[in-house]
């Protein structure tokens, strides 16, 4: 099917004409809904005529997100070329790997940025916007643009671009990379307008004309998911560059704000701000949590300060929709079965085909633990220039997640582990997100990654390192005897140590493989 996003966007605006669409909190800007298409008409015809992109072009964002705010959708629908993103935080070694797998003829950089990386990306042949003013010296520079130059002297004129919206790769964007380097998915436009439907779709979520959402993570990643359901329902899309929450605080209370979406990490930092200095959170009426599990025990204390207001999305680079969503009524702990849902992944999105298998795909029964499967409108298109990766990730139309999990009897979906993250301890599975869960349990724990670590005997052993809260006490016999009341001896760490910090993604998630590889390192493999 052939789309143009000039008339749906124009037809949006005149919808919600005079409404918010866009905040950036710290450059102080505000478009209503007929500036902002006014606006991204202007940046599809510096792309598509100023920059001369054309279709299967590329175009790489390294953006915080203020201004990815003004480069994603619409944007990048309103024109053929492809945008790459990336994440702002990663280094520049890591920029270049990327640019060099899909050289992209443009990248928009942030002004700051520009006399570091200036040789390098002249050097792949690339033009560079920067996205706020140069300095005279960076102006000068050959193949450096200004981007508001570039949009001022645009025309806003409804364009007749039309895509087709299967078949169109609209965006390519680098995997987490959790368990190693990162592969670059292909993402047609029917897959992002799954993130907007399953917003829709799960109706707990509440995105309506009404709703003010603030992204702190970067709308790169986990919180894309909700920027499309809130655009579509005629809300507001607020921008945060710097995850500082105390100002998150501050924007909650004085923008009325009424959603975010965070992070484990995240949310318990969070948690720690409002007990001991309580904000005005009376507007915030939903809070959508993923892209990591939660303990339960945490997730309780979490609702008895804020309330029911909490959501967890299950989604992933490879399917990014919310395919599975813990609503607010199951954050309760009133029961037996309540408790053991509060570990869940939710309920199934409906419409989205979920299954778990064994290692040749044959379906399982409910209650067994397998590989989880997934089969909707959000799978991608594969992975760009790796056709070797594809073939091995899906297989009948649908995508082999690499997560263990299983389905209760009354469908709520469980993620027990990444099986690249399954500890086998002296022929015993152990599963790493079980076992920090039990950790997590304690209320002077923090957060906690698990890892298998090198043993003689046992080929691996259990061992965790634990990040305590501020002022907190335990001691490691105490937390490993906790995990065996719990899970029982064999799950139990055999080494605990205790940690300032742990190594986090971007978006907030433990990278046991960070972990992980200081204990393995010189011995050739990273399992028992």
């Amino acid at each position: 099917m052939k789309m143009n996003f000039s008339r749906v966007m124009r037809l949006l605006s005149l919808r919600y004409r005079d409404k918010e669409a866009i905040v950036n909190i710290e450059r102080n800007r505000r478009y209503t809904f007929e500036q902002y298409h006014l606006l991204t008409n202007r940046v599809a015809d510096v792309l598509s005529n100023t920059l001369g992109l054309h279709k299967d072009d590329k175009f790489m964002l390294v953006l915080e997100n203020d201004n990815l705010s003004l480069m994603l959708f619409p944007s990048t629908f309103k024109q053929e070329a492809t945008v790459v993103l990336t994440n702002l935080r990663d280094p520049m070694e890591e920029h270049a790997r990327q640019m060099e797998q899909v050289m992209p003829k443009v990248v928009f950089l942030e002004t700051r940025l520009l006399d570091t990386y200036y040789d390098m990306l002249r050097g792949l042949g690339c033009k560079i916007v920067v996205m706020d003013t140069p300095s005279a010296e960076q102006a000068t520079r050959a193949g450096v643009h200004s981007f508001w130059t570039l949009v001022d002297a645009a025309s806003d004129t409804d364009n007749e671009v039309e895509l087709d919206t299967d078949e169109h790769i609209a965006m390519l964007r680098f995997t987490g990379g959790t368990t190693g380097k990162g592969k670059c998915a292909m993402y047609s436009i029917d897959n992002m307008m799954a993130t907007r439907d399953s917003g829709f779709i799960s109706s707990d979520m509440s995105f309506t004309s009404t709703t003010r959402l603030v992204h702190v993570s970067p709308i790169s990643h986990g919180t894309m998911m909700t920027f499309y359901p809130t655009f579509f329902a005629g809300g507001a899309n607020l921008t945060m560059n710097v995850l500082d929450m105390e100002k998150w605080r501050e924007v909650v209370e004085t923008e009325r704000i009424t959603h975010s979406f965070l992070v484990p990490t995240v949310l318990y930092r969070l948690l720690d701000l409002q007990q001991a200095n309580p904000r005005d959170f009376s507007s915030l009426t939903t809070l959508v949590y993923g892209a990591a599990p939660m303990s339960p025990t945490k997730l309780g204390e979490l609702v008895e300060c804020f309330g029911q207001i909490f959501c967890q999305g299950y989604a992933a680079t490879e399917a990014a929709m919310f395919i599975a969503v813990l609503d607010k009524a199951d954050h309760r702990s009133d029961s037996e079965s309540a408790i053991r849902h509060l570990s869940s992944a939710g309920r199934i999105t409906p419409g989205v085909e979920v299954f778990i298998s064994d290692e040749n795909g044959k379906q399982l029964p409910f209650g067994e633990t397998g590989e989880i499967r997934i089969r909707c409108k959000a799978i991608i298109k594969g992975y760009y220039g790796n056709p070797g990766a594809t073939a091995s990730e899906f297989e009948n139309g649908a995508w082999k997640s690499g997560d263990l999990g299983y389905i209760d009897s009354d469908g709520y979906l469980y993620i027990v582990d990444r099986m690249k993250d399954m500890i086998i301890s002296g022929g015993f599975n152990v599963y790493a997100v079980e076992v920090e869960a039990a950790l997590a349990s304690h209320e002077a724990v923090f957060m906690a990654a698990v890892v298998g670590i090198p043993h003689a005997e046992w080929g691996e052993a259990v061992h965790a390192e634990v990040v305590l809260r501020a002022g907190a006490n335990v001691t490691a016999e105490e937390l490993i005897a906790l995990t065996k009341a719990k899970l029982g001896g064999y799950k139990a760490p055999k080494t605990l140590v205790f940690v300032d910090q742990l190594p986090t993604s971007v978006v907030g998630k433990v990278l046991r493989r960070k972990v992980k590889e200081k204990y393995w390192e010189g011995s050739g493999r990273k399992v028992g």
